[in-house]
């Protein structure tokens, strides 16, 4: 125990290991639900086995949730990245991509952004991003995450020509206001463990009066049957062209590449690991971690893995160091074998944790000066269309260009770091992909 103390820096960090195992196991208990949503989402439009799906999501997020602790000692897990599947699930199809050039095109940008991190220029690109644009991020992603929670409890949904707000009538939204009332409970009298104390009381709740269920086939043998089918050839030299396909790699690689900067930047914040700059010390171990989680995503079929923003709600239980990465690594590759049990907890017992992580995120707004317009401006893109979109990557690209614009217009060049120019050039052809591949054929 000694020498994992210090190898985590327990004391440096001030916690130890009761607190950081308490942090792993709550950021497992609000991200399990990719095990299954994954399957639900790339299984049938790609003609996979979803129980497959299930088993492969589970090995690569323990894998790689325990590389990212064990490499870079930050309490961030990693799993299949929301978004990108539907991505591949949905939109690649419709390109003329086959379900294994699907997991071609993740093998390659993961393999690009691999690279970029290995030259130092993903790093690079972070540390030239300016303070204001990186707590914004934190504070977008806080609303995004909150966002999350209120959709999966059924409180918000989809209406015409908006969202709309659902008042309760069914059993499951009772079930979700009576977990989030006991989390406010929990945590505004600074109970410990008040996070996973109150998804483990509300899934009791929801198993009493029905709306979740334990499955009955807990004895399924796991199957691995989607490793190794990705044709990272054919998504490059098939039947779509090589112009298409290079455009179609390069909208995937910025969202994987700017999701994580997002992601990071807010955690790293919330858990007190960032430096006064925003920027995050050693970061160059996190990417490449993630960077490799999206490769072998890709090679495991069941799409690009990356940093989770559920990590915040171990972050929110004291999780400071790459211990509580371990545990929650661990317990993903225990659901391999039980991984039925992941559906006993129903979204409305986690969706009342993301409610209140998303507010201690968007406690950073109080660094903002939102009186200037060449921050404040910037600042309210990127913090209202991460949740509006659905899309982490939506809003960063418009803080970037909208920050940038505003700082040349007003003759201050020299105030934009260079590699600020590019990265808003990239985000300048992402918007318009689907514009210049009307001109592809």
């Amino acid at each position: 125990m000694a020498f994992v103390a210090r190898y985590f820096k327990f004391a440096e960090r001030g916690t130890n290991i009761i607190t950081e195992s308490r942090a792993g196991l709550t950021t497992f208990m609000v991200m399990c639900y990719i095990i299954f949503l994954n399957g639900s989402i790339i299984a049938k439009p790609l003609g996979l086995d979803p129980v497959a799906v299930a088993a492969g999501t589970c090995l690569i997020a323990g894998l790689m949730t325990i590389a990212m602790g064990v490499v870079s000692n930050y309490p961030f897990a990693l799993a299949a990245g929301l978004g990108i599947n539907a991505l591949v699930a949905f939109t690649l199809p419709a390109k003329g991509f086959t379900p294994a050039e699907c997991m071609g095109v993740i093998v390659i940008e993961g393999f690009v952004i691999t690279i970029l991190v290995v030259a130092g220029l993903r790093e690079a690109i972070m540390n030239a991003v300016p303070l204001v644009l990186k707590k914004s991020i934190g504070v977008g992603i806080g609303l995004f995450i909150l966002y999350i929670g209120l959709v999966n409890a059924g409180l918000i949904v989809a209406g015409n020509p908006a969202m709309t707000l659902s008042f309760p009538t069914t059993t499951a939204q009772f079930v979700f206001l009576l977990g989030l009332a006991i989390t406010v409970a929990l945590y505004s009298l600074k109970i410990k463990a008040s996070l996973i104390i109150s998804i483990i009381a509300t899934t009791i709740v929801a198993l009493i009066v029905g709306v979740a269920k334990i499955p009955p086939d807990i004895n399924q043998a796991p199957s691995f049957a989607t490793f190794n089918h990705a044709d990272w050839y054919g998504a490059l030299f098939g039947k779509v062209s090589i112009i298409v396909a290079l455009l179609t790699i390069f909208a995937v690689m910025l969202s994987d590449f700017f999701d994580t900067m997002g992601t990071v930047t807010g955690i790293a914040a919330e858990a007190g690991l960032a430096n006064e700059d925003g920027s995050v010390p050693g970061i160059g171990r996190v990417l490449f971690i993630d960077s490799l989680a999206a490769f072998f995503g890709g090679w495991m079929g069941i799409s690009s893995n990356t940093t989770y923003i559920e990590s915040a709600a171990g972050v929110a239980e004291g999780g400071k160091t790459g211990f509580a990465s371990i545990v929650t690594g661990l317990l993903f590759l225990v659901a391999i074998l039980v991984t039925p049990l992941a559906q006993v907890v129903p979204f409305e017992a986690t969706a009342p944790a993301l409610v209140v992580v998303g507010y201690l995120m968007f406690t950073q707004i109080k660094g903002i000066d939102v009186t200037d317009i060449e921050d404040g401006l910037p600042a309210l893109l990127t913090i209202v269309l991460m949740p509006l979109t659905y899309d982490i990557t939506v809003g960063i690209g418009a803080g970037f260009v909208s920050w940038v614009f505003i700082k040349v217009l007003k003759g201050k060049f020299r105030e934009v770091h260079w590699l600020m120019y590019v990265v808003t050039a990239a985000f300048v052809v992402y918007f318009a992909n689907a514009w210049i591949l009307t001109f592809v054929k």
